[in-house]
Order: structure tokens, then C-alpha cells, then sequence
């Protein structure tokens, strides 16, 4: 969710214009629907079963078309894209610098994505099972236009500054400059963010698995942990307090982390 949103929101805020307006209106087009609703609605298993079976040559499994998959190849291009215009931007002047962590990048990343997206890596080492799939597509799809709106809002305020000025006066690409000028002066906020939504997403993981929708049951989690012990909770409350207390402790100490970070970051 941070790479897409780092991604799109750093040029939607740099840059402005009809791409600021495309962009900003999907997000908001998102945004406008309820989160909740929108996440139970992705994680659902009978919307693994739309769309129809793609055969691949190497693969005993098929790759489907279902809206959780199409969705998963988009999201899973984001961060080799991230990381490819990462090492561009910063070693321009040195190509084969540029040209090795550009290489190592796209062949991990597509290595990493035909497992993760299409279930088509040759080796097996990469895959994800299809209820796991979907609950990491929901959990991007609802995060990702949050962290836009707020890489797009951070951007257009630092954008102005004088250390950006002087990236421009020195020539430094605008991408250059969004990634290593504007983006590091932006870790503060983001990191907070980035541990909230971590609590956030913990919670609604172990409330998905509280109502049977998350991850299957031989990978158990909290929710799914609290609600088998909900059963016994007239006789023994511990199968569902300690769960409870886990889970609890978890967000309370991320919370407590993303309040202290910021002032780390300042000394």
C-alpha cells in the first residue's frame, strides 16, 4: 500500500495538473465507498470464483482471471517500479551502477511477481495461496488512496522549500528530486502513518478472522483463535482473553512506537 501510494502520490503532488486530477479522483472514487463493506466484499470467497481459468504451460495451476488476481497484477508492479526508478533517479551519472541495481531489481521483482501475481514461477519458490491473496489485495486496495492523499499533501507543501529549489538550480531530474530530496524530508509523518495502519490492519485481519474470512484455518490468527475460544468463555475464559490480550498488546505497542518515532527522528 506505501509503495503504491509513494509511487503515484509523489508525482500526483509534484507535478499537479490533469495527472493530479486523474489520480485524485480514483482515490477519492475508493474513498468514497465504505472501507469495511469494500473489505469484506474483496475477501469473500465467492469472489475468488469470477472471471475464468488462464492455463499456463509451465504450471500444473491455472491463473484466474478473478477480480482479487487482476487486481493482484497491477498491485504487485509497484514496487519494482519504486525500486526501478529509485536506482535510475540516484545513479543517472553512473551507468553501470545504474544498470546493475536496475538488473538485480527487475529480475527479483518480475521473478518475484510472476510467482506472486500469476502463480507462474518455474522454480516454485514464489506463491500465495488464493483466500491469503486476497485478504493482502484488500488490505492494499483499501490502504494504498489513504497513503496517497497523504504522500500528495506532504509533496505539495515541501515542494516549495529551499532545498528543492536548489535540487532544480543544480539540474537534478524531477524524480531525483521527488526521492531524494522530498521523500526523505517526508519520513516523519509517513513512518507515524505506517505504524497506525499496521494496528489498523490488525485489527480488521482479526476481525475478518473473527467472522471466518481471513487467512484458512491452518495458518491461524488472533480473530479466528478468539472466536474458537468465545464458545468456552461461560467455563474457561482464557482460550479467547489471552488471544484478546495479544492482539491488544500489539496495537497498543505499535501505537506507542509511532508516538515516540517521531521524536527519535527530530534529535
Amino acid at each position: 500500500a506505501f509503495m503504491m501510494g509513494i509511487t503515484l502520490g509523489l508525482p500526483a503532488g509534484y507535478f499537479g495538473g490533469k495527472l493530479d486530477t486523474v489520480l485524485s479522483f480514483i482515490a477519492n472514487l475508493v474513498l468514497a465507498f465504505p472501507v469495511i463493506l469494500l473489505f469484506y466484499l474483496l475477501v469473500t470467497p465467492e469472489i475468488q470464483e469470477t472471471g475464468y481459468a488462464v492455463p499456463i504451460p509451465w504450471s500444473d495451476t491455472p491463473w484466474r482471471s478473478s477480480i482479487p488476481n487482476m487486481l493482484a497484477a497491477i498491485l504487485f508492479l509497484f514496487p519494482v517500479i519504486f525500486l526501478t526508478v529509485l536506482w535510475n533517479s540516484r545513479f543517472f551519472t553512473n551507468p553501470k551502477q545504474r544498470n546493475l541495481y536496475v538488473g538485480i531489481t527487475l529480475v527479483l521483482g518480475l521473478w518475484a511477481y510472476s510467482g506472486l501475481a500469476f502463480n507462474a514461477d518455474p522454480l516454485g519458490v514464489w506463491s500465495m495461496a488464493p483466500n491469503l491473496l486476497n485478504v493482502f489485495v484488500s488490505v492494499v486496495f483499501v490502504n494504498a488512496p489513504t497513503v496517497f492523499r497523504i504522500v500528495r499533501g506532504i509533496v505539495m507543501d515541501i515542494k516549495s522549500r529551499d532545498y528543492v529549489a536548489a535540487g532544480m538550480t543544480r539540474g537534478e531530474g524531477p524524480w531525483y528530486i521527488m526521492l531524494w530530496e522530498i521523500l526523505p524530508n517526508a519520513r516523519g509523518p509517513l513512518i507515524v502513518d505506517f505504524c497506525l495502519r499496521i494496528g489498523y490492519t490488525t485489527i480488521l485481519l482479526g476481525t475478518l478472522g473473527f467472522f471466518g474470512l481471513g487467512v484458512s484455518p491452518e495458518s491461524p490468527d488472533w480473530g479466528s483463535t478468539i472466536n474458537a475460544g468465545r464458545k468456552l468463555l461461560s467455563q474457561f475464559p482464557h482460550p479467547a482473553v489471552v488471544p484478546a490480550l495479544a492482539l491488544m498488546s500489539l496495537v497498543l505497542g505499535l501505537n506507542l512506537q509511532a508516538h515516540r518515532l517521531p521524536q527519535h527522528d527530530i534529535t
